[in-house]
């Protein structure tokens, strides 16, 4: 009865397994397109990685003759972050080990950061310098060196500034935000739930605990006289202290030298030039291609997510 009422069902049966049909080979030619682009992809990381691996750490190799080690602490210290402990201490331990090297300048133009790091790249300083008690290590300051950046300038031989530099904040903080009123104003109820008296400590949405507060402070008040102590073995007799010396002030290049905290004026070439008398200038500083950048970027993040609710930094 179909069959009599509509005379081309046969073609519209072929038609539609043919529309079918083309539709199944769009997808299938989709899907070897994609698979095709995701190898590509594959394959351009996996070049990018291996160039990246043969160009790494090849520093070394553009010595020529003697020369001035140079290496670059350029932002603030933290751990994964675009200056840490081991990318500084990297291209320390080449530079010392370069027998080509006739001293070592770290030009530093930092704010501060984690003293952690601050202090593994100060503490590796003094260790390179006791091994090579011949090569000499100076410090360059650019805009700043202040807090994290001086604590580990202070581990050098010497200090240079430009007379504009800033020097100095030698002082520790513990920074965080307080939403209790805003909270109340909202009509928001903090539900915290620990085990352990402290365990949360210094939590912004909760009342300011008199009892952790005095913990922080003693926790800053040790941190700090480890940062004094560092100040002072370093710097010797040069310095001269006063009662606001140790209380976080930043000062001018200029007076950073009337104190002590600095010993004189002079730039890379300069220094180089007149100090170590080797001219020539050979930068020691480790670099990232884009691929490490995005694996310290990543893994970054993934610490910030499992850090604690307070910050203890140098700056």
């Amino acid at each position: 009865m179909n069959e009599q009422q509509n005379p081309n069902w046969e073609r519209q049966v072929l038609e539609n397994l043919l529309q079918a049909g083309l539709k199944e080979q769009r997808k299938t030619r989709n899907w070897k397109i994609f698979f095709r682009f995701v190898g590509f992809a594959w394959l351009f990381l996996l070049l990018a990685i291996l160039v990246s691996w043969r160009s790494a750490g090849n520093v070394e190799a553009v010595s020529s003759g003697p020369h001035t080690a140079l290496v670059d602490l350029r932002g603030v210290i933290a751990a994964g972050g675009d200056v840490d402990a081991d990318t500084v201490i990297e291209g320390l331990r080449n530079a010392f080990k370069d027998k080509q090297t006739k001293g070592v300048v770290l030009r530093i133009n930092s704010p501060g950061g984690s003293p952690v790091q601050a202090g593994q790249v100060a503490d590796e300083i003094k260790r390179l310098r006791k091994l090579n008690p011949t090569t000499p290590l100076y410090v360059v300051v650019d805009d700043i060196c202040a807090s994290g950046g001086y604590y580990v300038a202070a581990a050098a031989d010497k200090i240079f500034v430009d007379k504009a530099s800033m020097v100095g904040s030698i002082g520790v903080l513990m920074d965080g935000f307080g939403f209790t009123g805003a909270m109340e104003k909202l009509g928001v109820e903090r539900r915290l739930i620990t085990a352990g008296e402290n365990k949360g400590f210094l939590d912004p949405f909760s009342p300011q605990s008199p009892a952790q507060l005095e913990i922080a402070h003693k926790m800053l008040d040790e941190v700090h006289q480890q940062f004094i102590k560092v100040v002072r073995e370093g710097r010797g007799k040069r310095l001269k202290e006063t009662p606001d010396m140790f209380s976080g002030l930043v000062w001018s290049g200029e007076k950073s030298v009337e104190l002590g905290l600095a010993d004189g004026f002079a730039t890379v070439d300069k220094l180089a030039r007149e100090v170590i008398k080797a001219e020539e200038i050979v930068d020691f500083t480790p670099r990232d291609d884009w691929t490490q950048r995005f694996a310290r970027t990543l893994g970054a993040s993934a610490g910030a997510q499992l850090a604690s609710q307070f910050t203890l930094s140098l700056k």
